[in-house]
């Protein structure tokens, strides 16, 4: 299985910390957020890892390189212009060849990958999304299933008198590769706005992974500053992974 690493958000609400940094870049305890995405795929044997950099994505691929300094091979697309999560990815669609786990360069999560990868299959899922129970989902994509795991509804960012469920979506998904043909080359196109509503209207196999592992994203004061509090009073355990030797190459968005 492959990994996506989703790195080109540009972190509006982080504004003046990322004026000149791209939000993955951001230092928890002085790593960036987004070397413990790389550590949490190689922790589950995810090594080959697609990255897609736009906003100063030159600082990302300098720090991080090849990979193989955390034991991975990272191979980066530049999604330039911006395409959203799901259009930035059919730029790698002749990478992607096999099922992949897409995850945000700006989350700080254990969640455990393995498990949810066990569900994929056991489902024989088109597309499985991370939720987790959320109080305040109006933040978030909210989720509904039914009784075996099948989404049924879908409300991204609702309004609180739409919220029927406290489920949400926390950005990590397992994907086939027959979902990439459903993305439109060279058009905007977001998973939680458009790929997961189609998906779901068109009776896909789309189903939700319950998780209850520490989860967070840091895109906004508020969220970053309870990441580096959480890792300091150590509420979720992280590992530190040795590192050992890979190698990569640099790809730059190819028209096919």
């Amino acid at each position: 299985m492959k990994g996506v690493i989703l790195a080109g958000g540009k972190g509006m609400r982080l504004r003046p910390l990322t004026d000149d940094i791209p939000k993955p870049m951001l230092r928890l305890l002085g790593k960036p957020v987004m070397e413990y995405s790389i550590e949490l795929l190689k922790q589950h044997n995810i090594t080959t890892i697609a990255v897609m950099i736009q906003y100063h994505g030159e600082q990302i691929r300098t720090y991080f390189g090849d990979g193989s300094k955390w034991g991975v091979q990272l191979i980066y697309f530049e999604d330039n212009p911006p395409l959203g999560t799901a259009g930035s990815i059919k730029a790698a669609e002749y990478f992607l060849d096999e099922t992949f786990v897409v995850i945000s360069g700006d989350t700080l999560t254990n969640i455990d990958l393995q498990g949810g990868m066990q569900f994929h299959q056991q489902k024989g899922a088109d597309l499985t999304i991370f939720m987790k129970e959320e109080r305040n989902p109006i933040d978030f994509g909210m989720i509904m299933t039914n009784e075996y795991g099948k989404i049924t509804r879908y409300v991204e960012k609702p309004a609180w008198q739409e919220v029927i469920s406290y489920m949400v979506n926390v950005g990590i998904y397992i994907v086939d590769p027959s979902v990439l043909k459903g993305i439109h080359r060279n058009c905007f196109m977001d998973f939680s706005r458009n790929i997961i509503p189609m998906m779901i209207e068109s009776n896909k196999q789309v189903y939700g992974y319950m998780t209850r592992g520490y989860w967070i994203d840091v895109g906004t004061f508020q969220r970053y500053k309870r990441a580096k509090h959480d890792l300091l009073m150590k509420k979720t355990k992280i590992s530190i992974l040795k590192k050992r030797e890979s190698s990569s190459y640099i790809v730059k968005n190819r028209m096919k």
